[in-house]
C-alpha cells in the first residue's frame, strides 16, 4: 500500500466534536481493511466513557482500535508520547497490510505529528504551584496580562481565562527564560515515515453542528449518566480539577456542579457552551491546514465521499 513519494499511506480523519468522525471511520473500515488510531486526548483515559463519547463496545468490536483506555485519569499523556505511539502503531498497521486511520479532534496531536515535536521543558510542580498561588491572588486574566508583556504572540491566541495554557506559557518562560512562541518557531521538522492524507469533516452550517452538540450533551446527562460517572471518579482522592483528565469538557462542569457551584440548568448551559467553544477552536486549527480535503459533515453521503477520496489516493499511489 504505497502512496505518492513511495511512502506507505495513512489517512487522518479530523473534525470538530459531533462531526461524525467515528461513524465515517467505521464506514471506511467496512470497505477497506483498516485499523483506527484514536487522536483524542480524552479517550486515552480509562473509566471516562460517557463524557468522552467513547466508541461503544459494539463499535470497538467492529474494527481494531488503538490509543483508547490506555492510562488512568490520574496520569498524564503528552503530545510527544502520542507522536511516539502513533508513528509506531501506524507502521505496525501498515506492516499488517491494512490502512491506518488516525481519527479524532485533538488538533494539537495532529499538529505535533505533522509539524514535528517541540523541544519544550517538562512540567515543574514547584513552578506550577508558584503560578497557581499567584493566580489565586490576582486571577487568571491578570496572569494573561502578565503573559502579554512577556510573550505577546502566545497571549494573543489564548483566552484570558484559559488557566491551563496561560500557566504552561508562563512556566516555560520561568524555566527557559524564553517565550514559548520563540521556542515553537525553532521547532525541528520531523519527516514522517508515511504519507498522511488529511480529510476534515467540517459543517457547512455551524448552527446545525451546535444543535448536534446540544443533543449529544443532553444524551450524556440523561438519567444522570454523566453525573454518576463523575461521582465515581470523585471518590478517588488522587483525582482533582487540576488534572488534564478532569479538566476535559463536560467533566469539569459536572465536577463544579457537584461542588454546588450552580444548578442543573446552568450545568447544561455551561456544558454545551464549553463544547461549542471546543468545536470553534478545532475548526480554527483546521483552517490553518491548507492541505486538507474538506468534506461537509452535514452531507448524508459524507462517509462515502471520504471513502472516494481515499480510494482515489490509493489508486494514485
Amino acid at each position: 500500500m504505497k502512496a505518492l513519494g513511495n511512502k506507505p499511506l495513512a489517512v487522518a480523519i479530523m473534525g470538530p466534536t459531533a462531526s461524525g468522525k467515528t461513524a465515517t471511520a467505521l464506514h471506511i473500515a467496512r470497505h477497506i481493511p483498516s485499523e483506527i488510531i484514536s487522536v483524542d486526548s480524552a479517550l486515552v483515559y480509562r473509566d471516562m466513557n460517557i463524557g468522552t463519547a467513547k466508541p461503544s463496545a459494539d463499535e470497538l468490536a467492529q474494527v481494531p482500535h488503538h490509543l483508547i483506555d490506555i492510562i488512568d485519569p490520574a496520569e498524564a499523556y503528552s503530545a510527544a508520547k502520542f507522536c511516539e505511539d502513533a508513528i509506531r502503531i501506524t507502521m505496525d498497521i501498515i506492516g499488517r497490510g491494512k490502512l491506518p486511520l488516525l481519527v479524532g479532534g485533538t488538533m494539537l496531536y495532529f499538529k505535533a505529528l505533522m509539524g514535528g515535536l517541540d523541544d519544550l521543558p517538562s512540567a515543574d510542580p514547584e513552578v506550577r504551584a508558584k503560578l497557581d498561588a499567584e493566580a489565586a491572588q490576582a486571577g487568571w486574566p491578570a496572569m494573561h496580562a502578565k503573559l502579554a508583556q512577556l510573550d505577546p504572540e502566545t497571549a494573543a491566541r489564548l483566552q484570558p481565562n484559559d488557566a491551563q495554557r496561560i500557566q504552561r506559557a508562563l512556566e516555560i518562560i520561568e524555566l527557559t527564560g524564553q517565550p514559548m512562541s520563540q521556542l515553537l518557531a525553532q521547532r525541528e521538522q520531523t519527516e514522517l515515515p508515511f504519507e498522511l492524507l488529511l480529510i476534515a469533516l467540517e459543517p457547512s452550517d455551524r448552527s446545525v453542528l451546535h444543535a448536534r452538540i446540544a443533543k449529544r450533551f443532553d444524551t450524556m446527562l440523561r438519567e444522570d449518566a454523566l453525573l454518576h460517572e463523575v461521582k465515581d471518579l470523585r471518590k478517588r482522592s488522587e483525582l482533582h480539577l487540576g488534572l488534564p483528565s478532569m479538566r476535559s469538557v463536560g467533566y469539569r462542569q459536572c465536577w463544579e456542579y457537584l461542588d454546588g457551584l450552580y444548578d442543573e440548568k446552568t450545568l447544561r448551559e455551561k456544558g454545551i457552551a464549553a463544547t461549542r467553544q471546543l468545536a470553534k477552536r478545532q475548526l480554527t486549527w483546521l483552517r490553518a491546514m491548507p492541505d486538507r480535503i474538506v468534506v461537509d459533515c452535514l452531507d448524508l453521503n459524507a462517509p462515502d465521499i471520504v471513502l472516494q477520496h481515499i480510494r482515489k489516493a490509493r489508486h494514485l499511489a
